[in-house]
């Protein structure tokens, strides 16, 4: 009799214990992002207000958009947040993603030592300046990691109807790493490069790098944000990534979002709604 007790109590503990673990990483979600956020210092601002208001604990893989979304299919991943928005729209028409939501925006910009050999300084045109990078054959360091950034860059080669990928090893140095390890590259062999904008004010090995074109409503860059579908991958935490979502998206969210700053500039302007 004592015996049988003594095994119910167990199996009973055991239980509980397994609601408690279950319910507690119900609250723990895993959130595909670009290296762009988590340089600027956009989590340590946004998520400790996330946790003090919803008690979800977001775990942050900081990849370029490319691998993000290639994690997210294979089900690595709660929530998206990125900025590559065809592929974005791609990932939810083929059933991988819930919905697409705006989240935010900023810009990119074309960043390159002070000397400014292909002398692009105050262009309006981003094409027209990436024109005159590979015309004088300037050094130009990609980041060539198919993220959102690469992307972006890309498809300003092709506007330009350039194929700078057949120079690479030469002029064109394609660095296959993150933001701010090309942007290191680039100040270390006097190398132009296309940053966004929240990454370039956080950047601290500047020297005498400036940024030399922008305002070209080419270099838009928005950010978005999407629930991983969990009729593709079971394993979603929904509610909370949902929950997520929202309060990123809420009035307060966003309050927060346009409150983050660095050296006096907005790092990103919110457009949820």
């Amino acid at each position: 009799m004592i015996r049988r007790l003594v095994l119910a109590g167990i199996i009973i503990f055991k239980l509980l214990m397994a609601n408690i673990v279950s319910a507690e990483n119900e609250f723990n979600i895993l959130l595909q992002s670009t290296t762009s956020t988590k340089n600027s210092g956009f989590y340590d601002h946004i998520l400790p207000l996330v946790k003090a208001d919803t008690n979800i604990v977001v775990h942050v893989v900081a990849v370029g958009s490319g691998q993000a979304l290639k994690n997210a299919r294979n089900c690595d991943a709660d929530v998206l947040l990125i900025h590559a928005k065809s592929d974005e729209e791609k990932f939810v028409a083929e059933g991988f993603g819930v919905k697409r939501y705006n989240l935010m925006y900023n810009d990119f910009i074309i960043v390159g030592p002070a000397s400014d050999p292909a002398n692009i300084k105050g262009m309006k045109s981003a094409t027209a300046a990436i024109k005159k990078i590979s015309k004088s054959k300037s050094y130009f360091a990609s980041r060539g990691d198919n993220s959102g950034t690469h992307k972006k860059e890309m498809a300003l080669w092709r506007e330009a109807s350039l194929q700078p990928e057949n120079s690479s090893g030469k002029w064109y140095l394609e660095t296959g790493s993150g933001m701010g390890a090309t942007l290191n590259t680039a100040v270390e062999i006097g190398a132009y490069s296309i940053t966004d904008r929240a990454t370039w004010v956080s950047f601290k090995n500047k020297q005498d790098f400036q940024p030399h074109v922008s305002g070209d409503k080419t270099l838009f860059n928005q950010y978005g944000i999407i629930l991983v579908n969990k009729n593709k991958c079971p394993n979603v935490r929904s509610k909370a990534g949902q929950i997520f979502i929202e309060w990123l998206r809420s009035k307060k969210g966003q309050d927060s979002i346009q409150r983050i700053k660095k050296n006096n500039t907005q790092l990103f302007f919110p457009n949820a709604n």
